[in-house]
């Protein structure tokens, strides 16, 4: 956080300047692409599928549900490939029997980076057993970040994937569950770190499940066919039906096959499947094929999932299956056209659009942890920089006072909440002060209401100007009122900044002939200072440093007055 004396200036770019340049390039584009891969697979088709007749294959039915099954199982393969590495690791495990050995964590963190950079998430999750610590670590970490993020509950729901993986007898858990951390549903892989015979903890990452969905099941969004996979006990994970349904590919979904069919032979085939499930699938060789005599599908296939004790169920119109086998040339021209024409268009649209799309959320992400970020995109003259003009003139006027440019009261809330989320990890001292201008309503009756604002503006920038620290921010809590919140500050620390902007405020030598203090203006300041704890509460801190300030007040202005911060219903 930074204090700052007045607020970013608003943007003076025309907003109409640009406008249009970055939708016309990329349409126009796109129609040239799209007109040549049209015209070349019209003549293609015009000369090849004239006089193609469409045949139903039993057979088909049994490889689509064959290659849906083994694209899951090549997506677990691979990222359980590279977990497994990282569970085994000689560094990994070193770290785990070790805890609190920095070296040994760095040389873990080496190792695991170096899995991160392979895994398709950029994440992964540690559980110790012995400390019961949970460790997030992210790819573009430092080793030195790596520190537990929270203590593993066995009561907690939400950690049930690391206790049911140390009670497993496998290796590893498959399962579907929210990501607390990035607010969304996965496909988490949790593997076990065992040490001759001694349970040591889990590892975790996970798949993004509406990626995985759809690319399992995104061909199957028509009528005629639709996909599903349920594991060993009948629930459904992905359901090629509710492909945009946000309910069921980002939040908490459960339902069962038996909910979503009344077929009894489909539904005795799938239970007969399921029955025999024994544990994870080894091999893929146990697909079913199984032909419907009734209801709006015609053939279903079973199919098993290598390394999960998933199924893949595909169901089948009549008319959706075809024997590709008598236009399998043209079908690899098209397709080579297509996926031609689809890297071309995501090449452009790439570049022109969601290149600087991400640089600009991420640079909104970073404007939440700091409100003195500028916005990417800025000195664009096309829709993306008003976009990114008008978020900044927004962010600026919404997180800073307009009178005095110091932050304002909502903006330093939300600073105050995360200055406390952050200290609390480390018990970290924090000094609170709060700035009265005394007997500013005299001021304001002798001098008038303008000269009040410049007297207020004066203020604001003698308090400004003396917290400098990068840590610190300062903001206008309301009327004449202010505060300043100093991050790693001790007593002593608050004290000296106190005395300094006494100084300060008096240096201005602002006149103030109604002040029964002095004849210039002055301030009363309450300051405290208390070592953050979790459980610690930012209107506790502020309620400390105005009842210190009430103090300076009652004992003739024109000073500061320190407490120590004492939590409500612990004494005073």
């Amino acid at each position: 956080m930074t204090s700052n004396s007045n607020p970013l200036p608003p943007s003076s770019r025309d907003p109409s300047a640009g406008r249009g340049r970055l939708s016309v390039r990329f349409r126009n584009i796109n129609i040239i692409l799209f007109l040549a891969a049209f015209c070349i697979m019209t003549a293609v088709m015009a000369t090849t599928f004239g006089g193609l007749i469409r045949k139903i294959s039993f057979n088909n039915a049994g490889r689509y549900a064959a290659s849906s099954a083994e694209a899951l199982s090549a997506h677990v393969a691979r990222e359980l490939s590279l977990v497994a590495r990282a569970a085994r690791s000689g560094d990994v495990i070193e770290w785990l029997k070790d805890e609190g050995n920095h070296d040994k964590k760095v040389l873990a963190y080496n190792e695991l980076s170096g899995i991160l950079g392979e895994l398709y998430s950029n994440n992964l999750y540690v559980g110790i057993e012995k400390s019961r610590n949970e460790y997030r670590v992210e790819k573009d970490y430092e080793a030195d970040n790596i520190r537990p993020f929270k203590r593993l509950n066995e009561d907690d729901p939400d950690e049930a994937w690391y206790f049911e993986g140390l009670a497993s007898d496998s290796d590893y858990l498959l399962n579907v569950a929210i990501d607390d951390v990035r607010q969304k549903k996965r496909v988490w892989l949790n593997y076990r770190i065992v040490r001759n015979g001694i349970l040591l903890g889990m590892i975790c990452t996970g798949l993004e499940f509406s990626h995985v969905a759809g690319e399992l099941f995104s061909q199957y969004e028509n009528r005629d066919m639709r996909g599903l996979i349920v594991d060993k006990n009948g629930f459904i994970n992905i359901d090629s039906s509710l492909m945009h349904n946000e309910e069921f590919l980002y939040n908490d979904f459960e339902s069962h096959i038996e909910k979503k069919f009344s077929d009894t032979r489909l539904l005795s085939a799938i239970k007969s499947h399921l029955d025999g499930i024994e544990g994870y699938f080894e091999t893929a060789s146990d697909l079913k094929v199984v032909e419907l005599p009734q209801g709006p599908y015609r053939y279903m296939t079973i199919a098993p999932i290598r390394f999960t004790d998933w199924s893949a169920i595909i169901l089948y119109d009549s008319s959706s299956l075809l024997d590709w086998s008598l236009f399998m040339p043209t079908a690899a021209t098209l397709l080579f056209l297509l996926i031609a024409f689809a890297l071309s268009v995501n090449a452009v649209s790439y570049r022109l659009i969601f290149l600087p799309l991400g640089k600009l959320e991420h640079s909104l992400a970073r404007l939440k942890e700091n409100s003195e970020e500028r916005v990417y995109g800025t000195e664009r003259d096309d829709e993306l920089g008003l976009l990114s003009n008008t978020i900044q003139d927004l962010f600026t006027q919404a997180n800073h006072d307009a009178l005095t440019g110091l932050h304002n009261r909502w903006s330093m809330e939300n600073h105050f909440r995360q200055v406390m989320r952050f200290l609390s990890r480390s018990n970290g001292s924090l000094s609170v002060l709060m700035l009265d201008v005394d007997y500013f309503k005299r001021y304001n009756d002798a001098y008038g209401h303008e000269q009040g604002d410049a007297c207020l503006i004066a203020v604001s920038g003698a308090l400004a100007g003396g917290i400098t620290r990068g840590t610190d921010f300062t903001a206008r809590y309301g009327g004449e009122e202010f505060i300043a919140v100093l991050p790693y500050t001790d007593e002593a620390g608050g004290r000296l900044v106190a005395e300094k902007l006494l100084a300060r405020v008096r240096k201005l030598n602002l006149p103030h002939g109604d002040s029964p203090v002095a004849t210039r203006v002055t301030v009363s300041i309450g300051v405290t200072t208390g070592k953050v704890m979790f459980g610690h509460n930012w209107e506790d801190y502020v309620k400390r440093a105005d009842d210190a300030l009430y103090m300076s007040k009652q004992n003739g202005r024109d000073r500061f007055t320190y407490l120590d911060f004492v939590q409500p219903g612990q004494g005073a």
